[in-house]
């Protein structure tokens, strides 16, 4: 009977939002052709996205252009994707820390680039390509966390939506400036927006490019919390201290935890309970499980 259950959980775990792992939304069918866009970004060199993988399994991911407030430069998009497929397959990695180097998060997008790029079908190409990103970053088996220290603007804004959750410096500012500009959120932000704090509030956030200060942020749910500290290293030493409290345990847990919120969060009910049951198939009476149900048995004695 158990040998059947197991064959069956390890056959149904290909299920959809386990194949979506690694897999982008949009591709040639959408008119959506990924080798053009990167060979026009290799065109806007500068900064970079710095990874650090732990030994206790959280990674630290660093936007490291400081000389543009952390702007994403071409270079840097590729970079970004880069570092998502090497998160897909960190086996070992149950947490992530977003944050930008010198005390900001992002000022968003290169304005150099996003000159260049004038066109609907340049601005679709480059929103395509970024919503495939941030989709496979949200979608990573790994507890993340976006460190907010010193400005989040724009495309800032944006790719912080994409983590888990948001941590700010009483100093810091998040700020969805796209409608100065004349657009409107291009990777996701928006939709990502109205699952956090609800489609009114988002509506107000976005319509009114409001300034939301930590305090501003902690009031809508846009933030879990306020951080004491306030510099760069200190910062990241709390913020890594927060994420602890949810990534202690075996990883073969704490990703199976995340990709089952992920289900939830993105599939009907049937398949998000189908994919419940799946993972369930790889981690019970697995090394994590026997060894708490023994350790159980000697507290009852």
């Amino acid at each position: 009977m158990a040998g059947s259950l197991l064959k069956t959980s390890s056959m149904s775990i290909k299920t959809k939002l386990l194949h979506q792992m690694g897999v982008s939304l949009y591709n040639t069918s959408h008119g959506f052709h990924e080798e053009e866009i990167k060979k026009t970004l290799q065109q806007f060199p500068g900064g970079s996205i710095d990874l650090q993988k732990k030994d206790d399994g959280i990674g630290i991911l660093t936007l490291n252009n400081p000389s543009k407030k952390n702007a994403f430069s071409g270079a840097m998009i590729l970079q970004l994707l880069e570092k998502v497929t090497e998160l897909e397959n960190w086996t070992e990695g149950k947490g992530l820390i977003v944050h930008g180097a010198k005390n900001t998060f992002s000022s968003g997008s290169d304005l150099n680039a996003v000159k260049a790029l004038g066109t609907p079908e340049d601005g679709m190409a480059l929103c395509m390509f970024m919503q495939n990103i941030l989709t496979r970053f949200m979608r990573l088996p790994l507890i993340s966390v976006a460190l907010i220290q010193g400005w989040a603007l724009g495309g800032g804004a944006e790719f912080l939506t994409a983590c888990d959750f948001r941590l700010m410096t009483r100093e810091s500012e998040i700020r969805f400036v796209h409608k100065e500009m004349g657009i409107i959120p291009s990777w996701g932000g928006a939709t990502r927006l109205v699952k956090i704090i609800g489609s009114r509030q988002a509506l107000k956030v976005l319509s009114g490019a409001l300034k939301l200060d930590s305090q501003k942020a902690l009031k809508l749910g846009m933030v879990e919390a306020v951080l004491e500290s306030s510099s760069e290293t200190e910062c990241l030493e709390e913020a890594q201290e927060w994420l602890k409290q949810f990534t202690e345990g075996p990883p073969e847990v704490i990703r199976a935890l995340k990709t089952c919120i992920s289900a939830s969060r993105e599939l009907g009910l049937e398949e998000a309970l189908q994919t419940e049951r799946d993972l369930l198939g790889t981690v019970w009476g697995g090394p994590a499980n026997l060894e708490a149900i023994a350790r159980k048995g000697k507290f009852c004695k």
